[in-house]
C-alpha cells in the first residue's frame, strides 16, 4: 500500500476515503496536517464540497483552536463559534481530532456535517483510535 513518499501520506488518504464512506453524517472529511514552524495548519488532503480554507492559523477557526487548545474539539452548532471558518454555509456541526503522540501534534482529522449535533462520543473514540494509529506512523517515519 505504498504510494509515492511516505506511507503515512497513503494512510492518511486512506484514512480519509474510510472515514468519509463510513458515515452519512459525514458531509466533508479532511486532514490538516500542522506546519513545520507549528502556527499554520496545512490541508493534506480531502473529500466533500471545495474549500478556500488551504491553509489555517493556529488559533482560527475549528481546528486553530484544537491545535492552540491540544484538545479534540466537538461543536454541535458552529454559529455559536464567532471565529468560525465557514465553507459550506449548510454545515451545522464540526469534530475535530487531533493526530498526536503524546505533546506532540503533528495534525488533525476535520469532520463537517450538515446536522446539528451530528457528532457522538463514540464517533470521536473511533476517530482518536484512527488518529493514534496515524500518529505512530508518523512519529516513526519522523525518527
Amino acid at each position: 500500500m505504498r504510494d509515492e513518499g511516505h506511507l503515512s501520506d497513503a494512510l492518511l488518504r486512506h484514512a480519509v476515503r474510510s472515514v468519509k464512506g463510513a458515515d452519512k453524517r459525514y458531509d466533508w472529511v479532511g486532514v490538516y496536517m500542522l506546519g513545520e514552524g507549528g502556527d499554520e495548519l496545512w490541508l493534506h488532503n480531502y473529500m466533500g464540497q471545495g474549500t478556500e480554507h488551504a491553509k489555517i492559523p493556529v488559533g482560527t477557526g475549528i481546528c486553530g483552536t484544537a491545535v492552540a487548545e491540544a484538545q479534540n474539539q466537538n461543536v454541535p452548532d458552529v454559529t455559536a463559534v464567532s471565529n468560525y471558518l465557514a465553507c459550506d454555509p449548510k454545515v451545522k456541526s464540526e469534530l475535530v481530532v487531533l493526530i498526536r503522540a503524546g505533546d506532540e501534534i503533528f495534525g488533525q482529522l476535520d469532520i463537517d456535517s450538515r446536522n446539528a449535533a451530528a457528532f457522538t462520543d463514540d464517533d470521536e473514540a473511533a476517530l482518536v483510535s484512527i488518529a493514534d494509529k496515524l500518529a505512530e506512523q508518523i512519529a516513526h517515519e519522523r525518527r
